[in-house]
């Protein structure tokens, strides 16, 4: 399931959580985030229980966006024990982005 992530719920959500997550900055008006949305929503119900997945708009919530110098979107940012691990920055397929999941599990 696809959360949606803000600056109100960032630290419990993302940096409290137990599993590693995956969050996905976008914006509305954003091209290339409207095509990699799909991929994200079907991973999330893959890894439902092992990775949480969520959203957060850049516009709707600066702070967090800020604090992770997110200078384009879309920007995949990944966290492992509150920490971010890997960032991926524009769009990249269903396979690619397994890759980089499954490393983080493993």
């Amino acid at each position: 399931m696809m959360q949606h992530f803000t600056d109100d719920n960032f630290q419990a959500e993302v940096v409290g959580s137990s599993m590693p997550v995956l969050v996905d900055f976008f914006a509305e008006w954003c091209g290339p985030c409207k095509m990699l949305s799909p991929i994200v929503e079907k991973l999330a119900k893959e890894y439902e229980g092992k990775f949480k997945m969520g959203k957060l708009d850049v516009d709707e919530n600066p702070q967090v966006a800020g604090m992770f110098e997110i200078q384009s979107i879309p920007t995949l940012l990944f966290f492992k024990a509150g920490q971010p691990v890997e960032k991926i920055m524009g769009f990249k397929s269903e396979a690619d982005l397994k890759k980089v999941i499954d490393r983080i599990l493993g």
